[in-house]
């Protein structure tokens, strides 16, 4: 079989993986020890992330005529992909979260439901709180001013009582 025959399957996968991608981060995990790449698979596993180390060459063909193709000029050295479909900034931020305990990896670049973000950009990305988080936010918001006249309209009939 020839060698073309045995990367085209690769490509394809990295191809099926990315094409409904909402996030993906290209990362530079030289440096990290054993334990600490199974830990960062396990988190990302867990969030639903798909991480997984491709080479260089298979994700350039891949990534040709894609939204990511502003990647290609990235890959260099040793890198790995780590890819969501539902939470968009979830690669971003587990990523950088685990950076800080293990500062050999480095978040390269990435795009973000179709739009490349640079070095500065995805650890802008990664300071965004999930979704889960956001509508938490939005709904204690809403609630408190509820929770406020319930209480005021509740003192109001306390003190006509009395």
């Amino acid at each position: 079989m020839a060698k073309v025959e045995l990367k085209k399957p690769i490509v394809e996968e990295i191809s099926a993986n990315i094409a409904d991608a909402q996030g993906i981060v290209l990362v530079n995990y030289s440096g990290l020890t054993v334990a600490q790449d199974t830990q960062l698979r396990k988190e990302l596993r867990e969030a639903g992330v798909v991480y997984k180390v491709y080479k260089n060459t298979m994700m350039n063909f891949a990534f040709q005529g894609t939204a990511c193709e502003e990647l290609c000029k990235h890959l260099d050295g040793t890198n790995a992909l780590a890819i969501s479909k539902e939470d968009a900034t979830a690669p971003a931020r587990i990523l950088a979260k685990f950076a800080k305990t293990a500062p050999q990896l480095e978040l390269v670049a990435g795009v973000v439901e179709g739009g490349y973000y640079d070095q500065a950009g995805i650890k802008a990305l990664s300071e965004v709180p999930s979704r889960e988080e956001l509508l938490g936010k939005l709904l204690g918001s809403i609630q408190s001013p509820i929770a406020n006249f319930a209480r005021v309209i509740s003192q109001i009939a306390e003190a006509k009582e009395a």
